[in-house]
C-alpha cells in the first residue's frame, strides 16, 4: 500500500457529525479543530501518480495495482477474484495514521474495520514478485500488508491475536 488508511471515511464521519449538530442547533459554530489532515483526506483527495515514478525507480513492475477507492477489503478482494488468487492481510501491517486511530476511536468505531471498508483514500493497493519483497521492504514510501496465496487458501485478515477470519468487503458498492 502506497499510504496510510482510513483518513477520508473518518473526514465524511466529522462531517456528518458536525451536519447533524448544525441540522439540531444552527447556532452551534462546528468543532473541526485538530481534524484538518482527515478532513483533507475526504474533501481534497490526492491521486497518487507519485507511485509510479518511486516504482520505476526502483525497478519494480507491480503484478497488479487498483487504487483504494472503495475500501481496503473491497480492493484486495478485486485484485484476487480477478487474478484468481487468495491472500493474507494483517491487522498489524495496515498504515493508519494516529490522527485517523484518534477519529475513529472517539467515534467508537474500529481503525482497522475504517481503513477495510471506509474507501476514499485513492492509496495504491499492488501486489509484486515475490524477488522485489526485499527492494520494497525497506522502503519508507510502501506498507506491505500482507501476501497473496493460492486460491485454495482463500482471502483471509488475520487481526493481532492471529485469528483469521474471512475477507468480506462492507464498503461502497456501485450500481
Amino acid at each position: 500500500v502506497s499510504g496510510d488508511l482510513g483518513g477520508a471515511y473518518m473526514g465524511l464521519q466529522i462531517l456528518e457529525r458536525e451536519k447533524q449538530i448544525f441540522i439540531e442547533s444552527p447556532q452551534v459554530q462546528p468543532e473541526l479543530e485538530g481534524n484538518d489532515y482527515i478532513l483533507e483526506r475526504q474533501l481534497k483527495p490526492e491521486p497518487r501518480a507519485d507511485v509510479y515514478k518511486m516504482l520505476s525507480d526502483l525497478k519494480i513492475k507491480p503484478t497488479a495495482m487498483i487504487d483504494v477507492s472503495d475500501g481496503l477489503a473491497s480492493e484486495i478482494l478485486h485484485i484476487c477474484k480477478a487474478s484468481n488468487v487468495g491472500c493474507h492481510v494483517y491487522d498489524e501491517k495496515i498504515p493508519i495514521d494516529a490522527k485517523t486511530s484518534m477519529a475513529a476511536i472517539d467515534f467508537n468505531l474500529d481503525p482497522s474495520t475504517c481503513a477495510l471498508n471506509g474507501g476514499e483514500d485513492y492509496e495504491l493497493l499492488f501486489t509484486i514478485k515475490q524477488s522485489d519483497f526485499e527492494v520494497i521492504q525497506s522502503n519508507p514510501n510502501f506498507s506491505i500488508i500482507g501476501h497473496i496465496t493460492s486460491p485454495e487458501d482463500g482471502t483471509y485478515f488475520v487481526d493481532k491475536n492471529g485469528s483469521a477470519v474471512t475477507l468480506t468487503a462492507q464498503g461502497w458498492r456501485h450500481f
